[in-house]
């Protein structure tokens, strides 16, 4: 019982990587089509309105009192707000290549935090294995051919916060788990930055006079295609996924799955752009995955935490 509910873990953090892995493409394809507060915006209209719909048949109970929402806040504040705005902005000053070594960070800065905040103990194993798996990442994406230059100073300090953000995130998630359920959670979330990002996309196009192209991007279908798999799929599934992954194991050891995006991002970049794998995608590919495996498997034995069902 004990090994399938260790599988169930891993299967989500699995399908997590894929759902991010792919959301790259669609977050391209909306900015090509919409500004990123709008993108943003309906990014979690499509997510509000996807948890609306269970609330309201009372499929889903959610208990919206001020100290749950209160006690909710600093995780929303994290994640989704920071990390979204952060990443998204940072894009638009720096290459793919710059963004995915920085954002390669985010299991580091989750391991120092949790070692201090949450005193999660880590071998050195394990310590070597995150490092790994991120050397894996940056060994992929210096030898993609484009240049690395670090000369946009605002771009790196965008994505290195976005970074943060998530392993902050992380942190303060893997507290609340105790305390809440996963759906509560995820709900309370997808609500407050729900609001926040509209509210934001609305107040910039009347500060500029453009509200009339608010719904301007609603026109094409491939906007609203991007829309809907990065609010349902990228944000209210993985905000499910991720909690739960959180309730069940450390916040160090799920931080390193982020990893693996970038081997669904290249399998994607091959099955939808017709780009060629090579020698160095074998490599480090290999590189991620024992460090996943090692992460999760050189640790101390110790009992998972648990939360409401």
């Amino acid at each position: 019982m004990k090994d399938d509910k260790q599988s169930l873990i891993y299967a989500a953090a699995m399908l997590h990587s894929l759902i991010t892995g792919l959301s790259y493409l669609f977050s391209k394809m909306g900015l090509n089509l919409s500004n990123p507060w709008d993108l943003l915006a309906y990014r979690f209209t499509a997510s509000f309105l996807a948890i609306l719909i269970p609330v309201l048949l009372k499929w889903i109970r959610l208990d919206l009192s001020k100290e749950k929402i209160k006690n909710i806040l600093p995780l929303a504040i994290f994640y989704p707000l920071s990390f979204f705005t952060f990443q998204i902005f940072g894009l638009q000053y720096m290459t793919s290549s710059e963004s995915g070594i920085l954002l390669a960070m985010t299991p580091v800065f989750t391991l120092i935090l949790a070692s201090y905040l949450l005193k999660e103990e880590t071998t050195l194993l394990q310590k070597m294995s995150i490092i790994l798996s991120v050397l894996g990442v940056i060994y992929i994406i210096l030898n993609k051919g484009s240049a690395v230059g670090f000369t946009n100073m605002k771009g790196i300090v965008l994505l290195l916060l976005s970074a943060l953000s998530f392993s902050g995130y992380s942190i303060v998630a893997r507290k609340l788990t105790r305390n809440f359920s996963v759906t509560e959670m995820s709900c309370i979330m997808i609500i407050i930055s729900f609001l926040c990002f509209n509210t934001m996309s609305v107040t910039n196009h009347l500060l500029n006079g453009t509200l009339s192209r608010f719904f301007a991007p609603l026109k094409d279908y491939r906007f609203i295609i991007s829309a809907l798999y990065l609010g349902v799929l990228s944000s209210l599934v993985t905000s499910l996924l991720t909690n739960y992954i959180l309730s069940r194991i450390e916040a160090s050891k799920m931080c390193v799955f982020t990893n693996l995006s970038t081997i669904i991002s290249i399998t994607a970049g091959v099955v939808f752009l017709n780009e060629k794998i090579y020698c160095y995608h074998i490599i480090g590919s290999i590189c991620i995955i024992l460090g996943v495996i090692g992460t999760n498997c050189l640790g101390k034995r110790n009992k998972s935490c648990r939360c409401k069902d």
